[in-house]
């Protein structure tokens, strides 16, 4: 694992608050809000893989929104009684990278889950170079 000065130096001072130090990044003013491409998006630290755009949807909360993770072993859920609130927060599994949190108001058709994750917490890999990136076995995630 990188230490803290090595990921300082590779992430965004963003990138680092939120996954490093609990962050939130603001609504709406974010990369992957508004952004509905085909692709993979994986955690920004570790890259591993968390979510696909198969099941990204606009929840209007300001954040990129997912019904599931791709494989929920890959993400750990932490009770989050931070800011007065009770929340249910997600990690990444491997680099253990605060992502955001999960709420229980999504569609019902999909599960009635609302993954609402920090853009600043993902790098996103276009459908067309997931072999290129070491990311080939992922194909089969997507219509």
């Amino acid at each position: 694992m990188e230490d803290k000065q090595a990921l300082k130096a590779r992430l965004s001072a963003e990138s680092y608050r939120v996954t490093q130090e609990n962050g939130t990044e603001a609504p709406f003013t974010n990369e992957f809000d508004d952004f509905f491409e085909k692709g993979l998006y994986v955690d920004i630290v570790s890259g591993e893989p968390l979510f696909t755009s198969e099941d990204k949807y606009n929840s209007g909360c300001g954040w990129p929104a997912f019904t599931k993770p791709i494989d929920r072993k890959q993400i750990q859920e932490k009770r989050d009684q931070s800011h007065g609130m009770e929340r249910v927060e997600v990690r990444s599994k491997g680099a253990d990278s605060h992502l955001g949190h999960v709420f229980t108001d999504g569609p019902a058709a999909e599960g009635g889950l609302r993954y609402c994750i920090n853009s600043a917490a993902l790098r996103f890999v276009p459908f067309e170079n997931l072999e290129k990136e070491g990311y080939g076995e992922y194909k089969d995630n997507f219509n």
